[in-house]
């Protein structure tokens, strides 16, 4: 079967991603949320959940079965070797997921998967393009505040904590400007344009 092409949408916090994704559904593009749907999971798959309390404890979820984001941000902050192995419980099921979800939207023009940490298209993600959301760090941190009324200075350590700007250039294919300067949807129109030209690679 013919997959569709599908397009990676990344980018930091406040970046506005998903404000980039919201104008491809408004194009009538499937969205996967990967970052979102990776919770779900993460809550309601039983492989992840039976691996996760292995590596873990039972405290990894609460008395109501739920996800205890705070117990295991603990656990993994400032350990890198356990959040590698977090991950490599969590990604390949998202993977999988992803896979799923790509074949139900095979008659689909395109597909778009927007999700935090990207790798390279064609590294580990099937993903056969990249883009790449930017805008300056502190129109960044004011539209956090704005959105989420969190202090400065923990919006400010999640934006170090993040991949760099550079290392987002390193795997973008395309990049929209996000600035207040540049308007958003004819970028976006543009994009769109160029993906329903291009073929899918063999995934």
């Amino acid at each position: 079967m013919d997959l569709p092409l599908l397009i990676g949408v990344t980018g930091g916090i406040g970046s506005g991603k998903s404000m980039v994704c919201r104008l491809f559904e408004c194009l009538d593009i499937p969205i996967y949320y990967a970052d979102s749907r990776a919770k779900w999971l993460t809550n309601n798959d039983p492989e992840i959940r039976a691996k996760v309390v292995a590596l873990l404890g039972q405290e990894a979820y609460d008395n109501d079965g739920v996800y205890n984001t705070r117990f295991v941000a603990s656990c993994v902050f400032k350990n890198e070797p356990l959040l590698k192995e977090l991950n490599a419980i969590i990604h390949p099921v998202v993977l999988r997921d992803t896979k799923a979800w790509v074949t139900r939207n095979a008659g689909a023009s395109y597909l778009v998967k927007e999700a935090a940490i990207m790798a390279k298209a064609g590294q580990a993600n099937a993903v056969d393009a990249v883009v790449v959301v930017e805008a300056p760090v502190e129109l960044r941190v004011q539209r956090i505040l704005q959105r989420d009324q969190r202090p400065e200075q923990e919006i400010r350590a999640i934006i170090e904590r993040q991949v760099s700007d550079e290392s987002r250039r390193e795997i973008a294919d395309y990049i929209v400007n996000n600035d207040d300067a540049s308007e958003l949807i004819p970028q976006v129109l543009h994009l769109h344009e160029l993906f329903l030209k291009r073929k899918p690679s063999e995934r």
